[in-house]
Order: C-alpha cells, then sequence, then structure tokens
C-alpha cells in the first residue's frame, strides 16, 4: 500500500501528510485495481488507516476484511509500524495471528524474546468447491541494516567513518537476513503443524523482501528431505509442502505450448526495482491443492499476473500514489 495513512496524520516524520488531493489519487488507484483485476482474495501490507481501508474495499464489493494488529502513534499524529490486512469476497470464518514457538527459536539460536517484526496474519476463508483454507498475509523484516552508525556521536577522521559505516553495514545487513530467514522458518513450522491439524490447504501471499533462490527464504520452498528413503515420505511430503505459482503456471503452460523456445520466451517479471534492478521480492505460494500434477488437486494456475504499469510506464495523473511494489495474481481454474 506504500504508507496507507488517511490525513491530517503523518507516516513516520511529521511533514510526510498527505495532502487532501494526493490522499483521494491514493484512494481512487487502490478502487481502479480492484476494479480492473477483481481478486477474490487480497493482502495488503503498509496500512496504517485500517478504519479507511476497511470501508474503502466493502464499497467495492469486499464484504470481509480481516487485521489482526494496529500500527505504532508515535506522537499525537505520527505513525510507525503500519500491518497487514486481508479482505475477501468470500466469508472469513476465522482470523489470528501467528506466534512464533519461542522452544524452537532458541533451539535455532535465536533470544527466547523473539518476535515476527510485523505480526502474520492467518484468515481462514470459505472459498467454493474448496472448503476452508488458511490465507497467510506477510511483511517479513526488510533488508534495511538493523544498526545503523551515528558518525554524529564521535569524532572521527573520514577514513574511520568509512570503517564503521561498513562494519553497521555489514553486521546491520546480516542481522536483517537472520530476522527474515527466522521470520520464515518459524512461519513454516507453524504452517505445517496447522496442516496436520486441520488439513486445510495453505496459500502465503506477501511482501517477501527477498527472493527465494538466494538462501535466505529458500526453506518455504522445500520439497525433499535427507536421510529419508524416498519411498517412505514422498507421499507425506507434499502435502505439506508449498509451490511457487510461477512455478506452477509454468509448468501449466509447458502442457499447452508446442513450442520450447516459446516456453523459454515466459520470463518472470520483476515485483520491485531498486537503483534501477528489478527483482522479484513478492510470492504467492500454494499448496497442493493447487498443483495440477497432484493427484487430490481441486484447483490448477491459469494465469499469473503482475501489474506493473505504474513503474514501468507511469503517468502521474492516474500513479502519482500508488505502490512502490508490482501486486501479483493469480487465476485458479477448478479442474474438470
Amino acid at each position: 500500500m506504500f504508507n496507507y495513512l488517511e490525513p491530517p496524520n503523518a507516516f513516520y516524520q511529521f511533514e510526510r501528510i498527505y495532502s487532501a488531493v494526493q490522499w483521494q489519487k491514493k484512494q481512487k488507484w487502490i478502487c481502479d485495481y480492484l476494479a480492473n483485476q477483481r481478486p477474490d482474495i487480497i493482502g495488503f501490507q503498509e496500512v496504517f488507516s485500517i478504519k479507511s481501508l476497511k470501508e474503502l474495499v466493502q464499497a467495492n464489493g469486499y464484504q470481509f476484511f480481516s487485521v489482526i494488529d494496529e500500527p505504532e502513534v508515535i506522537d499525537d499524529f505520527i505513525y510507525k509500524s503500519p500491518v497487514v490486512a486481508l479482505a475477501s469476497r468470500h466469508p472469513i470464518i476465522e482470523t489470528t495471528t501467528i506466534k512464533p514457538d519461542l522452544m524452537l527459536a532458541q533451539s535455532i539460536g535465536l533470544s527466547k524474546e523473539f518476535s515476527f517484526s510485523r505480526k502474520v496474519l492467518r484468515a481462514t476463508i470459505a472459498i467454493p468447491h474448496l472448503g476452508c483454507c488458511d490465507c497467510y498475509v506477510v511483511h517479513f523484516k526488510s533488508k534495511r541494516p538493523m544498526i545503523e552508525f551515528n558518525e554524529q556521536q564521535v569524532n572521527l577522521s573520514a577514513e574511520q567513518v568509512v570503517i564503521e559505516h561498513l562494519k553497521a553495514e555489514v553486521a546491520g545487513s546480516w542481522g536483517s537476513s537472520i530476522q527474515r530467514g527466522s521470520e520464515a522458518t518459524l512461519l513454516l513450522t507453524d504452517m505445517i503443524s496447522r496442516r496436520e491439524k486441520t488439513q486445510y490447504p495453505m496459500v502465503l501471499m506477501g511482501d517477501y523482501n527477498n527472493n527465494l533462490t538466494d538462501g535466505v527464504l529458500s526453506q518455504l520452498l522445500t520439497n525433499s528431505l535427507r536421510l529419508v528413503p524416498q519411498t517412505d515420505y514422498q507421499l507425506y511430503l507434499e502435502k505439506y509442502c508449498l509451490n511457487d505459482a510461477w512455478h506452477l503456471y509454468h509448468k501449466a503452460l509447458s502442457n499447452e505450448v508446442n513450442s520450447s523456445d516459446e516456453l523459454l520466451s515466459v520470463k518472470r517479471t520483476p515485483t520491485h526495482y531498486f537503483a534501477g534492478s528489478g527483482e522479484v521480492i513478492d510470492y504467492l505460494l500454494l499448496s497442493c491443492e493447487f498443483d495440477a500434477s497432484y493427484h487430490g488437486s481441486l484447483y490448477q494456475v491459469t494465469d499469473y499476473h503482475v501489474y506493473d504499469r505504474h513503474l514501468i510506464n507511469p503517468i502521474f495523473e492516474r500513479d502519482g500514489e500508488s505502490t512502490d511494489h508490482a501486486p501479483i495474481s493469480v487465476t485458479l481454474t477448478l479442474r474438470a
């Protein structure tokens, strides 16, 4: 949502306040997106004004809305720590937040006070033909270094200032990676336990602030076990694993196209740009019920769309108060 905060409130600093025109433009952009894409279920990040967002989505046909946290007020009108939310056209049966398993956290070297940087939302939604489905909305820890060096506090040479900034950058960035990776790990283990108990299908959506290939979050796509004979575990394992919706779409596409060249030409679109470079950091992960190759699947991914025109070809009047991410959506089609 890129700082969804109704004026005259400010986000982070007192001068960061939307004008009436800017706020109207931001709300219109969201309404236009909902009208154009028409998602049945949608997750939000960076929500400050909860009541305003609930009213906006309800006016656009989303009867059901969930949130499990509130932003923090620094001063009378200055806010920080935005939250996640979810809107749905289908009934939300239950909403809760995920609490990390602190015994497990300590066993992997984390503090007994470990917590998610932003609370994770789980909404159980009654989806046609599928029944209850657990939908998770996340906003994992950003790559912003956890340590910042304040050069105003000490009298250092120019070289020493660079050295101290470098050490803070190296250690602080790794600290953020540890937090982000730990959040993903503890969430996934909780999802597995929940799946064992309820057997509900799973959807994990949001801003991961990381790709899934560099090792920090790769555990979210674990699909094999070490030291366990394959004949003993494969039938059980796939029920508890998550699949990248893009890969499921690509797999379905490979069954439709006749040319390998045509398939290879389908490239994954970035969801975020920084310093002129694009990367995929927003994902939809799905359980096996949405994988057409799984014998018990009910739906399959028939389309995968990245809404990025406001990033690659922005028009100020239309996109001036949009978002710095490209929302992704998938079409799930009931299998015959």
